[in-house]
């Protein structure tokens, strides 16, 4: 029980010097997320300076501020924004969290772990830190898009998380888990959050504007903290993160309408208590530790910063986001966190893993954490750089897939998600199933079978176990065969829905960006299926059959893919000059404003190429006088300019170094966010204001 005087001494000290180092970090134009941690460090036990904070008060003040800012955070999203998101993001997640688990438990293997140390490693690796990043985008304005894809991918994360301590403790106390326990498990979750959901709306939107219309600022602060403080102890009561009870009570209040009222008032409490969970990070650093595991410290540090870069970039990408958002999700995401520390001492508690382990898991994640803003600051430049490297074929794929997967959502669910579609969901759900329970059984059972058929037929253990792996990988083919087959079925149904074939007997102008799509919805089943396949049959093989069977598959579908994309240029070549010459036609008949009429049949003779917009520039354009890549166009806003319409000398799929005219009208295609991004980049500079007389 820590007294008054503790409990004041250990706010002052904390406080105190988070100032002074916060001052310091301002003043070098530093994130002060690195001056609290530099904070942390100094009030810590571990150097020998004498201002030492109670590390007990300090971790009890540090929920305090991270259940209000995931609160905040929550009030910035929306229930409806969550669920718009959620399917991206949830694809990215389960890419992510699979490719980390897999990554960990291989490296922890490398230094000669034991196969539990090595998943709890996988584990902790795979959650980013939803309190980390919020600050960092608080702190550098961080808005759009961008945040509310990270954000849904890091509330998915937190889902998958609480499955995951739910097997490890399964795992670590030797009782196993069962399909049943983990349905039972999942059941649970879902139950409890559709019912907080529920109730939820039903009560807390009223209740806030009952609250709100009061206008009493004090009555309205207390009232929404309560409720954040409330629903975040419900989710402890029944075991799940107060993070995420946090994050839904902020997302029910935003339902209220009056989320903006209520961030105002919440913030500078938000703002104190976030500050002191990033000093406990700091505290938590030992130098002694880091010097002592240092190698495997950095090894896990760089793992982290570029298995997730890599892996949520591609999962964003894949699922219908431009370049720059992908990449930017990637560099925003690198770093662990809260949860990691809870599966780190989830294995301590159990004594699955040596003590070892949780203070490289606190190592890196405070190691992380510096680097993150400087990633997130970062990541809009490199994601310039990795669009002007891509191969010309790559880069109009990129331009036009996003257009492609925008196509595909706002089709009929009837068509997305007809009886088909979900027989071909269930078979490959069946087909990994089988596949999973296959290697599981034979690696858990080997002994026995290989003593059994030794008995019986007289051969030697080493023979006998060779009969079992090869009886084990015969009846595997038939799965592994059949989700390579249900996926490449179940992505030709998809892509014929974005990019209809035409009627018998006419042309299928669509075909080369039809066969690009195919391909890549068969990466991404691929990457869904095998991903998960892989980290979870992992520790029961020896070797890396599984993945480089995954990697193989892949390996065939990225030259497919290329060759596709290749083939894609000539398409869009083709359709540039058609888009020059409708334009050239309509500006000699003088009809001043007709463009997009003449793009209308171009996009139905040649479908794929997205919404052609055409976009008159005028003589105060920021963008008159520059060249395509000095704009950049395409790296800053995703859309992609497919011709340019000048008197008597039009372009098709101009090159990076074309200038801009008065008067050029640009072709442009993407989806429909990115052309009116382009759009709004185009758009003449608003005159100056008149001086007064």
């Amino acid at each position: 029980m820590h007294g008054a005087h503790d409990l004041l001494k250990a706010i002052a000290v904390v406080l105190c010097v988070a100032a002074v180092t916060t001052v310091l970090f301002q003043r070098l134009r530093q994130p002060v997320v690195l001056g609290y941690i530099l904070a942390g460090l100094i009030v810590g036990p571990y150097l020998p300076i004498p201002l030492v904070a109670d590390a007990g008060i300090v971790q009890t003040l540090s929920e305090l501020g991270v259940i209000l800012l995931m609160f905040s955070l929550g009030l910035e999203f929306s229930l409806r924004k969550l669920f718009a998101v959620g399917p991206t993001a949830g694809l990215t997640a389960v890419i992510q969290c699979s490719v980390m688990v897999w990554l960990g438990f291989v490296v922890g293997r490398a230094f000669g772990w034991t196969d539990r140390e090595s998943i709890f490693a996988g584990a902790l690796i795979a959650i980013s830190s939803t309190t980390i990043i919020a600050k960092a985008f608080d702190e550098q304005g961080i808005r759009g898009r961008l945040r509310e894809l990270v954000v849904g991918v890091l509330i998915v994360e937190d889902l998958i998380a609480i499955l995951l301590m739910a097997m490890l403790t399964a795992i670590s106390t030797g009782s196993g888990l069962s399909a049943g326990d983990m349905a039972l498990t999942i059941g649970r979750l879902m139950a409890f959050l559709v019912g907080l959901v529920a109730i939820g709306l039903l009560v807390v939107p009223r209740a806030i504007r009952a609250v709100v219309r009061l206008n009493r600022p004090e009555t309205t602060l207390v009232a929404s903290v309560g409720l954040c403080f409330a629903i975040a102890l419900l989710a402890q009561a029944f075991g799940y993160s107060v993070a995420l009870g946090a994050f839904l009570a902020g997302s029910l209040v935003a339902e209220s309408g009056e989320e903006k009222v209520v961030e105002h008032l919440v913030q500078p409490v938000k703002d104190i208590f976030a500050a002191i969970f990033f000093v406990s990070v700091g505290m938590l650093i030992d130098p002694a530790i880091i010097a002592r595991y240092w190698v495997a410290v950095v090894v896990f540090t760089l793992v982290v910063i570029i298995g997730k870069i890599v892996s949520v970039t591609l999962g964003a990408f894949l699922t219908g986001n431009d370049t720059r958002t992908s990449v930017q999700s990637g560099m925003s995401l690198a770093q662990i966190g809260e949860f990691s520390f809870i599966i780190a001492s989830l294995g301590l508690s159990l004594k699955a893993t040596g003590d070892f382990l949780y203070p490289i898991a606190v190592a890196v994640s405070a190691i992380t954490t510096l680097t993150t803003p400087m990633f997130i600051r970062a990541s809009g430049p490199v994601a310039n750089f990795v669009d002007r490297k891509l191969p010309k074929p790559l880069q109009t794929f990129v331009a036009l897939y996003g257009s492609w997967v925008e196509q595909l959502r706002e089709a009929p669910r009837r068509q997305t998600l007809g009886a088909s579609v979900r027989k071909h969901i269930g078979l490959l759900l069946v087909d990994a199933a089988l596949l999973v329970g296959l290697v599981i059984g034979t690696s858990l059972s080997l002994e026995r079978i290989a003593v059994l058929i030794e008995e019986q037929a007289g051969l030697s253990r080493a023979l006998a176990e060779k009969l079992v792996i090869v009886g084990a990988i015969t009846l595997a083919l038939p799965f592994l065969v059949g989700i390579v087959r249900v996926a490449r079925r179940l992505a030709g149904e998809l892509a014929a829905v974005a990019l209809p074939h035409r009627a018998a007997g006419k042309t299928d102008l669509a075909a080369a960006p039809r066969r690009v799509l195919l391909v890549t919805l068969q990466v991404i089943i691929v990457l869904l299926v095998g991903a998960p396949v892989v980290a979870i049959t992992q520790p029961f093989l020896h070797g890396f059959t599984a993945s480089l069977i995954v990697l193989a598959l892949l390996g065939v579908l990225s030259v497919a893919l290329w060759r596709s994309a290749t083939s894609l240029q000539g398409h869009v070549r083709a359709g540039a000059q058609v888009i020059v010459e409708a334009l050239a036609a309509q500006s000699h008949a003088k009809v001043p404003g007709t463009e997009p009429k003449a793009l209308e049949q171009v996009q139905v003779l040649l479908p794929g190429l997205g919404t052609p917009t055409p976009v008159r520039l005028e003589e105060t354009s920021p963008a008159v006088g520059k060249s395509l890549a000095e704009l950049n166009l395409r790296g800053v806003t995703g859309a992609t300019v497919l011709a340019i319409h000048r008197g008597g000398e039009d372009v098709s799929v101009p090159t990076a170094g074309e200038v801009l005219k008065p008067g050029d009208v640009l072709a442009l295609a993407g989806t429909h966010a990115a052309v009116e991004a382009a759009k709004n980049l185009l758009a003449p500079a608003p005159a100056p204001a008149p001086t007064p007389s």
